[in-house]
């Protein structure tokens, strides 16, 4: 017999071997539900499918191709499961800056794994009391990580000789250990001489005017179109459940195809790599810090809506720290929406020269730098959700970007070569006039002004924002424009990158010429990060610490990153995590095989 599995609590985790009824009591209720069906059966001598291959790939991102390429050079027949159209296939890979992970081979192994473990964990730093992986698995996942982690470029550059790499930097956290001596190193992606594209990439450029994550992907389209004999791609067709027999194997996928629902064979393994849930309402407000829905933002795919996190409780997936995001302060837009959630933008500007951010009160509360820069632009979103215990609410969110006309003229403050604006879901001109005219920025003559509108015309500011404070705040910004120095909260007069040394603010710049404007900012980044636990060989993990037979992830959806975050890191383990499911996916035996 086989089973369709339902999320009703009676069945929540039947069918995956988890006895634990606390587990269960603790994660029913936290929106996952997607169908409520219960379980569905029929007979296994009688089972018919819709479409069979040995390995199915539920998700067409980093990840999913990655793991698609090994599992068929491992010999195995694929057929890759995607939500989107071929010709509107946003990936966050494809929106992103396209930076990977790719150590120096001849580096020190020991010191790569001790780099590897205090990011992915911190268990072997000093001052953390515990990990925060799961001491069953983080050494099986390191170990494996270092042991592919230094081959990506090599891998890379077997799929397609064309594509190039550019040397971008270090250890973000030079003071962890086997910082400098596992020869840590990232790049850039590009088939051009620079790592940076055209200012509004298109999906239709030819490959060879590519950079960043567009490149990046179309090398792994390369490989997929070289393995078109063993690798089936399926646009417009979502997974939705995974069917499992009576022992609790996943066997295969139900999809949606059009307006029907299909049945596919899996004779080996089901990899789910679909990503972040960072679309799905009931996901963010169960287990993102602070106010989960206008609280934060996000500025990879619009399609990321945690089907795969749902899909692996529905049989029994453990779930590892759900709510890390790899994220700063943003951005979003109120005019371009998923459902109540706003979309966000990559938002670089923040913190450089001619900007300082206050918070819904119109004070500073960080330095500004601390936003944007290495090794603290990943997690500067933690002074977003802070929450004053004292009046209990969450005064900087949101905060608000002042800049005034000087700063407008200078340049887009967002990013408009990646992600969002860069693709054209949010249009976002050079000039920032878009955002003037359609009130995405508040203009006012005065700061005084300014403040007044944001008092009144934020929805969000709820009331907050006091002229006064707001005038002092910028009169003592004035002070450290004249004097070099910041008495508050130490931000510096020049910034230098610490993988490059490349100098990326010049230094304060005033803030004196009407018009001034105000950007809001909100927690937010590229994705989460956190979901399904996954051991070194990356099946999925149940709630009795057992593998889940021939189900496996690689990817945000299942993310090794669960203490800090290196730039790149998500793409990484893309070609990491991917290779390696999609390996051992491939290894195993058929389950019809006579």
């Amino acid at each position: 017999m086989t089973q369709e599995k339902g999320v009703s609590r009676r069945d929540f985790f039947k069918g995956a071997g988890v006895a634990a009824a606390g587990a269960a009591m603790a994660t029913a209720g936290l929106g996952l539900a997607g169908c409520s069906g219960g379980s569905g059966a029929a007979a296994s001598s009688g089972e018919t499918w819709d479409k069979e291959a040995e390995v199915v790939v539920v998700g067409f991102g980093g990840a999913g191709a990655c793991a698609a390429i090994a599992a068929a050079d491992a010999g195995a027949k694929v057929l890759v499961l995607e939500k989107n159209a071929e010709d509107s296939h946003l990936s966050n890979t494809v929106m992103s800056g396209g930076i990977f992970h790719s150590p120096d081979p001849n580096g020190d192994k020991e010191a790569l794994k001790e780099y590897l473990l205090a990011m992915f964990s911190g268990d072997d730093l000093p001052t953390k009391a515990e990990g925060e992986q799961s001491p069953l698995f983080v050494d099986d996942i390191v170990e494996k990580f270092a042991e592919y982690e230094p081959k990506n470029v090599e891998f890379m550059q077997s799929l397609d000789p064309d594509f190039k790499v550019i040397e971008r930097g270090g250890a973000a956290f030079p003071s962890f250990p086997g910082a400098k001596e596992s020869g840590y190193m990232s790049y850039n992606s590009t088939y051009m001489k620079s790592a940076t594209g055209p200012d509004y990439p298109t999906l239709d450029l030819p490959k060879e005017d590519t950079a960043a994550g567009l490149a990046f992907f179309n090398c792994l389209k390369t490989g997929i179109a070289d393995r078109a004999d063993k690798i089936e791609i399926a646009y417009e067709t979502p997974g939705k459940s995974l069917i499992v027999d009576d022992e609790g194997a996943v066997i295969g996928v139900v999809a949606t195809e059009g307006d029907k629902d299909v049945r596919v064979k899996a004779s080996k393994a089901v990899i789910l790599t679909t990503g972040g849930y960072e679309y799905n309402e009931e996901m963010r407000r169960a287990f993102l810090e602070g106010q989960g829905i206008t609280g934060w933002a996000f500025y990879g795919t619009l399609s990321n809506e945690g089907d795969g996190i749902r899909m692996g409780c529905e049989v029994g997936a453990q779930l590892a720290k759900v709510g890390k995001a790899a994220s700063r302060l943003i951005w979003s837009c109120p005019d371009v929406k998923v459902g109540p959630m706003n979309v966000g933008s990559i938002t670089d500007s923040v913190g450089g020269a001619g900007t300082v951010v206050v918070n819904s009160e119109g004070k500073r509360f960080m330095d500004e730098t601390l936003i944007t820069k290495d090794p603290s632009r990943y997690f500067s979103y933690k002074n977003a959700v802070h929450m004053d215990i004292i009046d209990l609410e969450y005064p900087n969110d949101p905060a608000y970007m002042i800049i005034d006309e000087t700063k407008r003229k200078q340049g887009p403050l967002v990013n408009t070569t990646l992600s969002t604006c860069g693709f054209g879901i949010i249009d976002w001109d050079k000039d920032n006039q878009n955002a003037i005219d359609n009130g995405w920025l508040i203009k006012a003559d005065t700061i005084e002004e300014l403040a007044q509108k944001i008092r009144d015309t934020h929805d969000l500011n709820k009331g907050r924002m006091d002229p006064a404070v707001l005038a002092a705040s910028m009169e003592q910004y004035q002070k450290m424009v004249d004097t070099g120095v910041d008495e508050e909260f130490g931000r510096v007069s020049a910034t230098k990158n610490s993988l490059t040394g490349e100098v990326t603010d010049p230094g304060f710049q005033a803030i004196n010429t009407p018009p001034f404007y105000a950007m809001p900012l909100v927690a937010g980044g590229p994705n989460t990060k956190g979901g399904l636990q996954a051991d070194g060989e990356r099946h999925v993990i149940d709630w009795n610490n057992e593998p889940i037979p021939r189900l496996y992830t690689a990817g945000e959806i299942s993310s090794c990153f669960k203490f800090v975050y290196q730039g790149g890191g998500n793409v990484t383990e893309c070609i990491v995590c991917g290779r390696i499911a999609g390996e051992n996916a491939a290894a195993e035996t058929a389950w019809d095989a006579k």
